[in-house]
Order: C-alpha cells, then structure tokens, then sequence
C-alpha cells in the first residue's frame, strides 16, 4: 500500500473513530475536557519525541496524569471540571511549547503535533486506529443502553443499583485514546473539530441516539477522506483542510436542519388548525 492510499485509509478509520466516539463526548457534555485533553497531552508528544519513543505511546502516558490532576482539581471545593480542564488546556499547551524551546534540535517540528501530519503516518498508527476503533464499537454495542441510561438519566440509572463511575470511566478511555491516535494525523489542536463536529451535526439530523450514532462515525468518515483529497488538489495541509471539512458539514446539517423546521412549523400550524375547523363545522 502507498503511502497516500495508507493515508486515506488512516482520514477514513479517525473520522469513523473521531465521530463514534465524539458522539458520547457531546451526549455527555465532555466538549470542553476533549478539548483540554488534545492540548494537555502535547507535552507528552513532544516529551516522547526528546527521548526518541512512541509519540502516541507519550501522548497516552501524559494522558493518565492529566486525568488524574483534573479529577482532582474537580473534587477541590467550589471547583469544578471545567474550572480543572481550563487549568490544564493552557498549561499543556505551554509545556508543550516549552519543552520544544528547551530541545531546538529536535528533528520533527512542533508544527507536526499541532496540525498532524496524515501523509507520514505509519501502519502501526493505522493499525492502532483499528484496534481502538473496534474496542469503541465492542463498547457502545454491548453497553450501549447502559451508557443511554447513565447519560440522560443519572439519577435513575444510580436508583437502579448501578455505579456511575464504570461508564465515566469508559468514556474518559475512549475520549483519551482518540485523541492520541488522531493526534499523528490531524494534531493536538485540531482532532477536537473531528471529534466535536460530525457528533454535533449528527445530533442536528438525527431523530433518535441510535442514528446518532451511526450518521456521526459516516460523517467523520466523510471528513476525513474528502479532507485530504482536498489537501491534495489544493497542495495544503491535511489536517486543517480536514477540521474545516468537518465544520463544513456541521455548518450544512444546521442549514438543513433550520429549513426543515421553516417548512416543517406552517404544516404543523394547519394541522392544528384543522380540528377547530371540522368542529366550527359541526356546530
């Protein structure tokens, strides 16, 4: 396989991944954390690079500590998740910045981990992407209603005699393990619009969860292919042509889904209309 077919199929898996995955994200409110989470893990890529290992096997391991210094900032008193993700989205993204000041002799440039570089990427990432993508789709599968349960219903889910945690657990893995394996492809910064957007305007389109979760993995898959393929033609970076891919579509679905509720809302008027007049009649 060429290295530009091996790309293809590398946009296609992390649009699938990013879109499963950023379904959960979005149900669950964890935008902002996603968000913190491709910043903060930066330094761990830039650290893995330093000491000549894995950039996803550090990206990973900066992961765990970040997960732990934000749940506990989160239980701190009148602090909050959101207060601890703010913390760590800034202070990753400036370790980042300082460990590549500290190490100017490093052979890849920082600007690789910010924006991705989905034309280098190897058969092991790809391979990585796979392995991730099956564990999220095994996931949601058979604990699919589980998971509903949890996330519309907590109160009721915890009345039922279930733990809470398990299930924030398993999306706090499968958050983290997406962004580590987007981050060779599409950067630190942008894998949050490829996990954010198709997911977003999955919810637009969508009538039920259950297509929700199918029609954002279709859209990621769809981002990530004509993204870079439009890359290509337009000799530009892969990795933003791709996070405007996505937003593209996001901004699409919200065009759609506002002109269906314009032609949608006078049919629903006569509709209600309609029996007031058969009884006017009937009078």
């Amino acid at each position: 396989m060429g290295y530009f077919e091996q790309a293809l199929l590398a946009a296609v898996l992390i649009g699938a991944l990013s879109g499963l995955v950023g379904t959960l994200v979005v149900l669950r409110q964890r935008t902002f954390f996603a968000q913190a989470l491709t910043h903060a893990t930066f330094p761990g890529a830039v650290g893995a690079a330093i000491l000549g290992v894995s950039i996803p096997l550090g990206a990973a391991i900066a992961s765990i500590f970040i997960v732990g210094i934000m749940t506990m900032i989160g239980r701190v008193n009148r602090q909050g998740n959101q207060v601890a993700s703010g913390i760590l989205l800034t202070a990753g993204f400036a370790l980042g910045v300082l460990l590549q000041g500290l190490n100017p002799s490093l052979p890849v440039k920082v600007d690789s981990y910010l924006v991705g570089s989905i034309l280098t990427v190897t058969a092991n990432d790809v391979t990585l992407v796979a392995i991730v993508l099956a564990f999220a789709v095994l996931a949601i599968v058979f604990l699919g209603k589980q998971i509903m349960f949890s996330t519309f219903d907590v109160n009721g889910y915890r009345a039922a005699g279930y733990r809470e945690w398990p299930i924030e657990l398993l999306t706090l893995v499968l958050t983290t393990a997406t962004v580590v394996t987007a981050m060779p492809a599409v950067g630190a910064i942008l894998a949050i619009a490829l996990i954010a957007a198709p997911a977003a305007a999955a919810r637009l389109v969508s009538r039920t969860t259950t297509q929700m979760f199918v029609i954002a993995p279709v859209l990621g898959a769809v981002s990530g292919l004509a993204g870079v393929l439009l890359s290509r033609s337009l000799d530009v970076a892969a990795g933003p042509t791709i996070a405007l891919t996505a937003t593209g579509l996001f901004m699409l679905a919200l065009v759609l889904q506002r002109l269906a509720v314009t032609v949608r809302a006078p049919r629903e008027a006569d509709a209600r209309r309609a029996p007031r007049r058969s009884l006017r009649l009937k009078a």
